[in-house]
């Protein structure tokens, strides 16, 4: 019996999920589209089909799947009336859920390991639309006067860099492995909570006037 011909939504779900599989094993350089088509059992036409000529365009796909993970979870969670709570569960319930459930996508999306990933347009809305929810949670802090004089945009950056840096740390298990087992989400809770206190610590340094 052939391969299935068909080229729709279960096709492109399924190769989707094969590329994954293929860089969670081997890292970008293991995806092809002849490698991708074999693992989901389909042909390569296939892969034109759904996602055009190039590899670069299934890591754009995959891409895509990290940020789309990111928003559906960020959405899962419930809003409280603890906006510093609201924050701190983006990193520890959301992200991580990312990071530990779906690395290759983590390293695809944040990690930049496929060089000359800009992204299409579809990648760049989605990116945009998972960035546009941490700037509405960061800036509940703002509306709670938990900011200082930081701007809203410059917090949420700060608070993506730790959030990369644990996530890093983690799947190196490197730093992580230094303490007791079953804590790493408690040292995420812990170094979030001290990023966001930072927040609303420190005032921005005032440049020193120029003499006449």
């Amino acid at each position: 019996m052939g391969r299935p011909r068909q080229h729709d939504e279960h096709t492109r779900a399924a190769l989707r999920a094969a590329a994954e599989s293929l860089v969670a094993e081997g890292g970008p350089a293991a995806l092809s589209v002849r490698a991708v088509a074999d693992k989901a059992g389909t042909t390569t036409r296939a892969v034109y089909s759904l996602f055009g000529s190039k590899e670069g365009l299934l890591v754009d796909a995959l891409a895509q799947e990290a940020f789309k993970f990111l928003f559906t979870e960020i959405d899962k969670l419930d809003e409280t009336d603890d906006p510093v709570g609201d924050l701190i569960a983006v990193g520890v319930v959301a992200f991580r859920r990312l990071v530990l459930e779906h690395p290759a996508l983590y390293r695809i999306a944040f990690q930049r390991v496929v060089p000359g990933l800009d992204g299409g347009p579809e990648l760049t809305a989605v990116r945009q639309r998972a960035w546009g929810q941490l700037l509405d949670k960061v800036g509940r802090l703002e509306a709670a006067g938990l900011l200082g004089d930081k701007p809203v945009s410059e917090a949420a950056l700060e608070f993506i860099a730790m959030l990369e840096g644990l996530a890093n740390a983690e799947l190196r298990g490197s730093v992580l492995r230094l303490l007791p087992e079953g804590s790493e989400e408690q040292a995420w809770q812990n170094a979030l909570a001290t990023v966001v206190r930072g927040f609303s610590s420190r005032a921005r340094p005032r440049r020193a006037r120029r003499g006449r």
